[in-house]
């Protein structure tokens, strides 16, 4: 069932995005030009828990749906970072909390039909605060504590709208009832 890449070119390259178009050959002979093809970074995020139990939700604008919401800490892997490096920095970086443990809990392709990136998912546990935050130039983040009850009610609200957000959180809830046995 796989294809076979003929020929490559890449249509756009900058820091945010690299955008190519294959030409594929599908087992039937068949040809697929042009294939459009979305090479983000990974990405990593993880519903993180403060040592007494509040979950550390960001208030960030989001540029495409062109309004403000409610998510998960996390962002790209820098090149050299492992999964949990890269969460590691980017709860510091976000939220200023550093935490005592890291699980891995999923690790999902954001859309396999045209972007080559996974979505690595994690629970953070036992957040202290320990630094202020360290937001990159172009990063405008609110840190804000909820309880897990008002987690869950936002969910079934539909208040968390990223959808590998609220994936995110059902396997942390699914973690955290494992851990608790």
């Amino acid at each position: 069932m796989e294809w076979i890449t003929l020929s490559s070119t890449t249509i756009l390259k900058d820091r945010w995005i690299n955008l190519r178009a294959d030409e594929c050959q599908m087992p039937n002979g068949d040809i697929v030009a042009p294939f459009y093809v979305l090479q983000y970074a990974n990405w990593a995020n993880a519903l993180a828990l403060t040592k007494e139990q509040q979950v550390i939700l960001i208030r960030q604008y989001r540029h495409g749906l062109g309004r403000t919401i409610v998510e998960l800490p996390g962002g790209n892997f820098d090149p050299s970072e492992t999964p949990e490096q890269a969460i590691r920095r980017e709860l510091l970086e976000e939220t200023g909390y550093d935490f005592e443990q890291i699980i891995l809990t999923s690790k999902l392709s954001p859309n396999p039909a045209n972007q080559s990136n996974y979505c690595y998912s994690f629970l953070a546990l036992g957040g202290k605060k320990v630094q202020s935050q360290a937001l990159e130039r172009y990063e405008d983040i609110k840190v804000e504590l909820y309880t897990l009850e008002e987690l869950e009610n936002m969910i079934h609200r539909q208040e968390l709208v990223h959808a590998l957000h609220v994936t995110s959180v059902f396997y942390g809830l699914q973690m955290l009832k494992k851990l608790d046995k």
